[in-house]
């Protein structure tokens, strides 16, 4: 494995009930045992483990007392709530979880003293211009969730230009559960036998877990500051990215089913291509942090009943997605070359 620069120690990474936190949590506590601490809200009982304390973002005293008894030096804030519909019915909630958590967070951070990496997401745009988005076009969301996350950007922005805010896609990685992330979702319908609706028109660029992480570990140590898309390689819709899920892990293809998203009804909206443009991250980096997901070509979907095809020889199954889709096949064939050189 290439040498990844050693961050500022204690880490605090903020939101690790999703799968980006939840991932980053495991590659950073290998790495630095006892020096990472990871945060959960007080109600997701559920979630626990070596290091994961409960503490909710929006309660300043909370966050207050965390910060006077660990003294971080660097903060991963991948803190928010993703859920779509309950944003829509409960505003007040996205607006405690995704922008009163930043501003309690930056004020008892302080200043520049304490490395901020803050993850943001594609769905601050509408995705109806187009796709490819950079990071000069304008916001446009059509979500509470993705006008909170917007709207939390701009208070980073203006408060610690100093900070490196990365807007990322969907990060194919395991979940704490089972069904949170894309990955883990559609397969737990296939798995149960149940169908799964995914859309045709919503395109999205999305990263293993495995190309994440580096990355947040590389930008933590550094100082590149702003705003950067952080997406894959690869633009897939929602559709063709459980095509994938559907055919690698060897389920039944009649319950993949397919709609455009104005069928979806009107809560929550959906956006459309909202596919990033990274190329500004991987010439501020020197190189480009993604492999493309899938990293094979020919597990990429060719047409609408690709998933369908079940060619002699290639048998699907949940072991071979956990290999090729959950994990960068060539990170990981890296990674035991090395442990074996």
């Amino acid at each position: 494995m290439p040498h990844l620069p050693t961050p500022p120690l204690p880490l605090l990474i903020t939101g690790v009930a999703g799968v980006a936190g939840y991932n980053a949590l495991s590659h950073f506590r290998r790495r630095y045992p006892g020096q990472v601490i990871a945060i959960r809200r007080t109600d997701n009982w559920p979630l626990k483990g070596e290091g994961i304390l409960a503490c909710d973002g929006d309660d300043k005293d909370q966050m207050r007392r965390l910060f006077d008894r660990y003294q971080f030096r660097a903060v991963l804030n991948c803190e928010g709530t993703c859920k779509l519909k309950s944003c829509e019915l409960d505003p007040s909630m996205a607006q405690r979880v995704n922008i009163d958590s930043v501003v309690n967070l930056l004020e008892v951070a302080g200043g520049a003293e304490v490395r901020l990496a803050h993850l943001s997401i594609d769905l601050v745009y509408s995705g109806t211009r187009g796709g490819q988005h950079v990071e000069e076009d304008a916001t446009d969301p059509v979500t509470v969730y993705g006008k909170t996350m917007a709207e939390a950007e701009q208070i980073i922005l203006r408060e610690r230009p100093d900070a490196c805010q990365l807007r990322i896609s969907l990060p194919m990685g395991i979940s704490f559960n089972g069904h949170a992330g894309a990955i883990d979702w559609i397969q737990s319908r296939f798995k149960k036998q149940k169908p799964a609706t995914l859309y045709y028109d919503e395109v999205r660029t999305p990263t293993y877990t495995d190309c994440l992480n580096p990355l947040l570990q590389r930008v933590l140590a550094g100082n590149l500051a702003g705003l950067f898309h952080a997406g894959g390689p690869r633009a897939l819709s929602l559709y063709q990215i459980a095509q994938i899920i559907n055919r690698v892990g060897g389920y039944d293809p009649d319950h993949l089913m397919g709609c455009n998203r104005i069928e979806a009804g009107p809560i929550p909206p959906r956006a459309g291509d909202v596919s990033m443009d990274s190329s500004k991250l991987a010439r501020a980096l020197g190189h480009d942090p993604f492999d493309p997901w899938p990293h094979d070509d020919a597990l990429v979907p060719t047409h609408h009943d690709w998933h369908r095809e079940r060619p002699p020889g290639e048998n699907g199954s949940a072991e071979y997605l956990r290999d090729v889709l959950y994990h960068n096949p060539r990170r990981r064939r890296t990674a035991l070359k090395a442990a074996n050189s």
